[in-house]
């Protein structure tokens, strides 16, 4: 390896670090939120199903469009403008919660947080993807989402101690200044990617030296039995604010422990998108179904047992799933879509898992309310559905590389 070579390497390495403070602080705002916005909706009237059609709505929003911008992205090459007005929208949006009297102006700031995590996202993981290529796509991945679950863990952590400070002001007042104290890491995270931008404003470059896919420029069958696959992957996946409203309402856990928990999820996520990320670059797509396997016993632990060990143990294989998502997921998109199509590829990917997710979401929400044995069943068969995709997945590029 010359010399000039270990010096782009540790570029885009130290580029890859970059965005991840920034998303170590823009997580720590809106994944520190997240821990609450279940039983904060509760507390201002919404029902368990509104709560699931919310989480729901704001996770399509926040997938669906980006189709549209991932396609921008490619066109104009505006990768950076994108990535910063959504950076702008989607942290912004959580401290304005603090002011918040009523759940529609709470469902609606929620949403307008995924839509600027819809502009920003194509363009943004397209950017990690040219880096990534330099050092392997599992790995770089895997080490911006380790960065992102330390904010992941940190945000609730914070806001844990804030409820409990202000514990006799009365749970909807302690929320209001949790979600308050938010803007801080919100401001840090926009300076830090502002100083990204101007260290590296063409990340494309990265990858300008290093061969292409096989897949060449076109979406083939293998990338449509991935985005099948994914689909029932999304829409097995309950979302945090569900399971935390079941731990809030059938009083497993309430106030500063559910941000506690939250923050073990992320920990695990953390640790899972390292180890699965590393592993996706020895063995591809089996680590993607051995981590969707493990993560389909979250919903009969988390929903229906009612000891804390038994939620902790589901919460545990919860982010086992979540850490496989964040890391593995996206560097599949990687190795079968070329570089001048990524963005596109990461907007019809996240489009699709958006729209799965939401019907999912609302689904589960749905079900919670009139059977919850029909919620885990669903649960448990969508994430094996996806893993016997994601089987024939990798039996199919096996066979096309003999």
């Amino acid at each position: 390896m010359n010399n000039k070579y270990s010096a782009l390497q540790k570029q885009a390495l130290s580029f890859i670090i970059l965005m991840g403070v920034v998303s170590l602080f823009s997580d720590m705002t809106y994944e520190g939120a997240r821990s609450l916005t279940g039983p904060y909706l509760g507390l201002l009237g919404a029902s368990a199903f509104v709560v699931g059609l919310v989480s729901g709505l704001g996770e399509f929003i926040g997938y669906a469009l980006r189709l549209l911008t991932g396609i921008i992205a490619d066109k104009t090459k505006n990768y950076w403008l994108l990535t910063i007005v959504g950076y702008a929208l989607n942290l912004l949006a959580v401290p304005l919660l603090a002011l918040t009297g009523n759940w529609p102006l709470a469902a609606a700031l929620i949403v307008a947080e995924r839509l600027g995590k819809a502009i920003r996202k194509p363009a943004r993981d397209a950017m990690m993807s040219h880096a990534a290529s330099q050092v392997g796509v599992g790995y770089g991945f895997a080490l911006e989402e380790f960065l992102d679950q330390l904010g992941a863990i940190l945000g609730p952590l914070f806001l844990a101690l804030i409820i409990y400070l202000n514990r006799g002001v009365g749970q909807l007042t302690s929320y209001r200044r949790a979600f308050a104290f938010l803007l801080i890491p919100a401001l840090a995270a926009m300076i830090v990617l502002f100083i990204s931008r101007f260290k590296y404003p063409a990340p494309q470059e990265f990858e300008a030296t290093k061969s292409q896919p096989t897949s060449g420029q076109k979406f083939d069958h293998n990338f449509v039995l991935y985005i099948i696959g994914i689909s029932f992957l999304a829409a097995g996946f309950a979302d945090f604010p569900l399971i935390s409203y079941h731990l809030a309402k059938t009083n497993l856990m309430t106030g500063s422990h559910l941000p506690l928990i939250y923050s073990l999820a992320m920990a695990i996520d953390a640790l899972a998108a390292l180890f699965f990320g590393k592993l996706y670059d020895r063995i591809g797509l089996k680590s993607l179904l051995l981590s969707t396997i493990l993560s389909s016993a979250f919903a009969p632990l988390a929903f229906l047992f009612s000891s804390r060990a038994a939620v902790i143990a589901g919460l545990v294989c919860w982010g086992l799933g979540l850490g496989a998502q964040e890391s593995i997921v996206k560097a599949v998109i990687a190795s079968l879509t070329g570089p001048e199509k990524r963005a596109t590829a990461y907007g019809i990917f996240n489009a699709i898992f958006g729209l799965a997710w939401f019907a999912g979401s609302a689904l589960m929400g749905f079900l919670y309310q009139k059977n919850i044995n029909a919620l885990v069943i669903f649960s448990v068969a969508g994430e094996l559905a996806a893993a016997t995709f994601f089987y024939l997945l990798d039996h199919q590029l096996k066979r096309k590389a003999i």
